[in-house]
């Protein structure tokens, strides 16, 4: 079968119910307005993919597009047969498509992302047959800060959350904090000179205050109620460039629902792909959430 499968043959197969069997992974550009306005996201489907398969929606980083990209995603989609959702943020009021996290240049931007991505994971999971109970987020940077909103907030839509290179913006985390237990990863460098390792709690930095990664980490596995932890050192993918992993888990709380942190010493703003199997390693902590399915 060629690699370009048309959309209507996809939506065929869907309505039908049937597994899905092809000979490569295939892209589909989509839309759907959600609260007004017109939502662009790409769709990856990869081989062998089953109905009511688990969703993952993969957020950019401020300004960015992920529409003529590959992500850290992709993969691990390929591998262990779950769809993702590459969708493009709005345009703020500079200009540049991101995702409302209160940033200076955000001002006055009242827009819901956090009600925007909740509904358009749900039309996803209709329209193309995936599981409801089995969705999951992830983003990089600023895609990467609203993943801790959404952890804050009442919403049941996602089940675990991924950061990478992600910031807990101060206002988040001094504001009201839903009651629910939620599973969360960071993945973030030391070296980061964007979303600085160490914060930025007076935001001199353009960005707004932020808590320091480790702090974030914290208050995500205090929030849980995590009553232990465990470290494990790792070699990087990349021995030449000499950083080291350090994977702190926090376990033990509300729920079941742990906390992952991975400390890439020396790494700056990326996705970690030098240091990590980033994408297997999200799979590999969104899986112990699934519900009803064998992850084979």
């Amino acid at each position: 079968m060629n690699s370009v499968w048309k959309k209507a043959g996809w939506l065929a197969v869907v309505a039908l119910g049937l597994s899905v069997r092809l000979s490569a992974q295939v892209e589909v550009a989509d839309s759907a307005v959600i609260n007004g306005y017109m939502r662009h996201f790409k769709m990856v489907i990869p081989q062998g993919m089953k109905a009511k398969a688990p969703l993952v929606m993969v957020l950019h980083g401020y300004g960015s597009s992920y529409l003529k990209k590959k992500t850290y995603m992709r993969k691990a989609a390929e591998r262990h047969g779950f769809a993702l959702c590459v969708p493009d943020g709005l345009k703020d009021p500079k200009g540049k498509r991101s995702w409302n996290v209160g940033y200076p240049q955000q001002d006055g931007w009242r827009e819901d992302d956090v009600d925007n991505l909740c509904k358009l994971a749900v039309r996803v999971q209709r329209k193309y047959g995936l599981s409801k109970e089995n969705t999951f987020l992830t983003g990089m940077s600023n895609g990467g800060d609203i993943c801790y909103l959404l952890a804050g907030r009442k919403q049941s839509t996602f089940k675990a959350m991924a950061s990478v290179s992600g910031q807990l913006m101060k206002w988040i985390y001094t504001g009201p904090w839903a009651g629910q237990a939620m599973p969360f990863m960071e993945i973030h460098g030391t070296a980061d000179p964007t979303s600085l390792f160490d914060g930025d709690l007076t935001g001199v930095g353009g960005w707004g205050a932020y808590l320091p990664v480790r702090m974030a980490v914290n208050a995500m596995a205090a929030h849980n109620r995590c009553l232990q932890v465990e470290t494990e050192e790792r070699e990087g993918l990349t021995p030449t460039n000499g950083h080291k992993v350090t994977i702190m888990r926090y376990s033990g709380g509300r729920n079941g629902a742990d906390v992952w942190f991975y400390e890439i010493k020396g790494a700056v703003h990326s996705w970690h792909m030098a240091d990590i199997d980033t994408g297997e390693e999200i799979w590999k902590f969104f899986s112990r959430y699934l519900v009803g399915v064998v992850d084979e």
